[in-house]
């Protein structure tokens, strides 16, 4: 799975500290610390017909990766959305539209790691796209990675960091192996995510999927957990084995940037070959009716 560019993209306004700037005209200081140390969190928002799905709930994440973080001069949510409303109109955009909004921890005087020479507040990118959800809905292709999760001790995995250099090692290890994208485990063995999505397992009719101890907690995710307990569909959050993936039914994958797509293959283990399972199914449909319902507005 490699996405390609949109032509409608071309000449994108976006959005950095106040001010509209053509992509090309671009730029972010060599002292901010999303440049210097990777010292940035974000958040992947969706736009249909005009209105931002679960944005409460992505801010809520965002606020909750800049309080662990411990920034100072955080941009207050109105802010945010004044900012999304003028980023988004300067573009046209009320459909199809996938936004990338981050924060960092701000400019430094000098370079260097200690947040202490950190002065001037915290920055604010938003970078809105036309673009459609990005994964084949005939079913994805897995391999399990290598490069591993880990635990709260050596990074807490509720912070929403734009330091994504695990991701990045497994998804490598997908290229390498023809894959769409890999499937990642927690040092203790256990599933934690892809490099990209959360994962759910579909097992007798049981909808599985892992804690939230080696991975980020997902706005997608959790709106799956809801509509199965709204629709009285049988759902577990624990630790699930390897060998247990390999067991299941069905496979699918939930991000805002995909939405709710099925995995055909992980590894040698082959599932509902090009189409999703039964299971899956109902939750995309419902999902999708969500997306027509809910939101915030920005026109």
């Amino acid at each position: 799975m490699l996405q390609q560019f949109n032509p409608k993209n071309k000449d994108l306004i976006v959005y950095i500290n106040g001010k509209l700037v053509h992509r090309d005209e671009a730029g972010v200081s060599p002292f901010d610390s999303s440049v210097q140390n990777g010292d940035a969190c974000w958040e992947g928002l969706r736009v249909y017909k005009g209105k931002i799905f679960k944005l409460e709930e992505h801010l809520d994440r965002l606020e909750k990766s800049m309080t662990m973080l411990r920034y100072e001069g955080m941009p207050t949510r109105e802010e945010i959305k004044d900012a999304l409303r003028q980023t988004l109109a300067a573009n046209g955009m009320t459909d199809s539209v996938h936004v990338r909004l981050t924060v960092s921890r701000g400019l430094k005087y000098t370079s260097g790691l200690d947040p202490r020479i950190n002065t001037k507040g915290c920055s604010l990118f938003i970078l809105a796209e036309h673009k459609a959800p990005v994964y084949d809905t005939s079913g994805l292709h897995l391999i399990t990675a290598k490069q591993r999760r880990p635990f709260a001790d050596v990074l807490d995995q509720r912070i929403h960091s734009s330091n994504q250099l695990t991701s990045i090692l497994a998804k490598l290890e997908a290229n390498d192996a023809g894959a769409d994208d890999a499937l990642m485990l927690d040092t203790a063995g256990n599933l934690a995510e892809t490099n990209a999505t959360h994962i759910f397992l579909v097992k007798n009719g049981t909808v599985l999927t892992s804690t939230t101890k080696a991975c980020p907690t997902g706005i997608t995710r959790a709106t799956v957990l809801s509509l199965c307990e709204q629709e009285g569909i049988p759902c577990e959050v624990r630790d699930i084995t390897e060998s247990e993936i390999h067991e299941a039914d069905e496979v699918f994958c939930t991000g805002t940037m995909g939405e709710i797509v099925c995995v055909n293959q992980i590894d040698e283990t082959i599932y509902h070959e090009r189409q999703p399972g039964p299971v899956t199914q109902k939750l995309s449909a419902l999902y999708q009716t969500l997306t027509e319902t809910e939101g915030f507005p920005i026109l």
